[in-house]
């Protein structure tokens, strides 16, 4: 895997974008196929989440950024590093703690007593798949630190603004007990997150599996890629060649609507387009180069109920609204 330090393929020296690449998007059913080498991969490490893995990939594809959040030990961690493990790119981890500084994060300018010049030192956020370990371990103003990257994949440190690299995904991890010790998300950045998942414990069955797999060597140590960083641009980019037509976006409006007329903060715009364009990467997953229905639904859940805020489970005013809302 290539180090964050690093220019990796398809960047310059400060990590921005050099892609360069007329050549048209493969078509979806390659898509397909690299999922599935990615799933099976993972699946070397991981057992029993077969649909989570799914889901990130999803999340990936459709250039959005993810949240799971469960108890501990369940395999947060060791999923989303997995993930990032089967593409052959830069990743780097960051453990949020209550003492650390958005400037850990983003990076900071440091003088050079040789060129008696400021050099801008980069921190883990440049990479393209950046594992925020324990997000709501970190206060606010850290949290923060993640916001314009989240948005618009780029950090301004000291009114220099700089591009992140090409692909860019978060995937954040954060427990749900000790209430005491951690901080809330604010909501402008769980907006930002396209996917909040939960793992859940596994059965006996998948346990047991598991107890054999780490017996010994954790089989996360001998992982290795089975996709290029080029793979993953150019699948990013067929995904949003998906036809995604009048009435399924007239659809997920409504959807929309239906969420905001029920709830004290229904979904943005920004959850709006993110369903799409998960939508499209789901159907892209399955195959299809166009949306249908049926991808818009499957994606809902996971992509607008930690958007909403109110008096039950967001998950059931998503549940309602996908009930009510006709599909025409």
């Amino acid at each position: 895997m290539t180090d964050a330090g690093t220019p990796g393929p398809g960047t310059d020296a400060d990590g921005v974008a050099v892609d360069g690449n007329d050549t048209p998007p493969s078509s979806v059913s390659a898509v397909a196929a690299l999922t599935d080498r990615i799933v099976d991969n993972v699946e070397d490490v991981i057992v029993g989440h077969h649909d989570a893995i799914e889901h990130i990939l999803v999340a990936v594809l459709a250039r959005g950024h993810l949240l799971l959040e469960d108890v501990p030990g369940v395999g947060k961690t060791v999923l989303g590093r997995a993930v990032a493990t089967s593409v052959d790119c830069s990743f780097k981890r960051v453990q949020f703690t209550p003492d650390l500084l958005p400037s850990d994060v983003t990076g900071v300018n440091v003088f050079n007593q040789k060129t008696r010049e400021f050099e801008f030192q980069p921190g883990p956020v440049f990479a393209n798949v950046v594992l925020g370990d324990e997000i709501n371990r970190a206060p606010p103003k850290t949290q923060a630190a993640l916001l314009e990257a989240m948005a618009e994949e780029q950090v301004t440190v000291d009114g220099e603004t700089r591009a992140l690299p090409d692909p860019f995904t978060v995937i954040a991890t954060q427990n749900d007990v000790e209430p005491g010790r951690t901080y809330d998300l604010p909501m402008a950045e769980v907006d930002r997150f396209m996917k909040k998942l939960r793992l859940g414990y596994p059965d006996e069955d998948e346990e047991t599996a598991l107890l054999q797999r780490v017996a010994g060597e954790h089989p996360i140590e001998s992982l290795d890629p089975v996709a290029s960083l080029d793979d993953l641009r150019d699948a990013r980019r067929t995904v949003t060649t998906v036809t995604l037509s009048e009435p399924v976006r007239r659809y997920v409006s409504q959807l929309a609507s239906h969420t905001r007329e029920h709830a004290t903060l229904g979904v943005s715009p920004r959850g709006a387009i993110a369903l799409v364009r998960a939508a499209q990467a789901r159907a892209a997953l399955d195959g299809r180069d166009y949306v249908v229905p049926d991808d818009v639904q499957a994606e809902a859940p996971s992509v607008w109920s930690h958007r909403i805020d109110a008096d039950r489970p967001g998950r059931a005013v998503v549940d309602a609204a996908l009930t009510t809302v006709r599909v025409d």
